[in-house]
């Protein structure tokens, strides 16, 4: 009898490769791969969760400098009476003005509510402005502790008018 024959009859299996012990991948490896994910996943959300708060932060504090630009530019259409603009403290809401001064105050704090809190009731957004006309120096802070930062963000800048 040849050796090489394909008839099968000197090719011995072992039981132990047989279909009845070839039944696909065990339960345990399904869930070893599915916790694995999982953790993945949540590593992912997390990562998420801190690029959205630090994005927050961020616009917020675009839009301080931008408010801060655009009281800027009220004092220096009103250099007359640009002394009219110290508030000398952090004004936290909007007092309706009698003239030109109080009325750019009264928009630029609500502006400062709408734009960095949204919410005109906050009482953490606030505004100061010292030593106008000569050497402006002008303070917004707000309360940063949702967006990750610290409790309190101040952004502070110096010009001259």
């Amino acid at each position: 009898m040849n050796q090489c024959s394909s008839s099968g009859a000197g090719v011995r299996r072992s039981s132990s490769h047989g279909p009845r012990s070839v039944r696909g991948i065990s339960l345990i490896e399904v869930l070893v791969a599915v916790v694995v994910l999982s953790i993945g996943l949540l590593g992912v959300a997390a990562m998420q969760s801190v690029a959205l708060r630090g994005g927050q932060s961020s616009l917020e504090t675009s839009q301080a400098v931008m408010q801060t630009n655009a009281i800027l530019d009220a004092i220096r259409a009103n250099r007359a009476n640009a002394a009219a603009y110290n508030t000398d403290a952090m004004v936290c809401t909007a007092v309706a003005g009698s003239d030109v001064a109080g009325s750019d105050l009264q928009t630029w704090i609500t502006d400062l509510k709408n734009n960095i809190a949204n919410n005109d009731a906050d009482t953490t957004t606030c505004g100061e402005i010292r030593g106008c006309p000569e050497a402006c120096v002008i303070t917004i802070q707000w309360d940063d502790s949702r967006a990750g930062g610290g409790n309190e963000r101040q952004v502070v800048t110096r010009t001259t008018i």
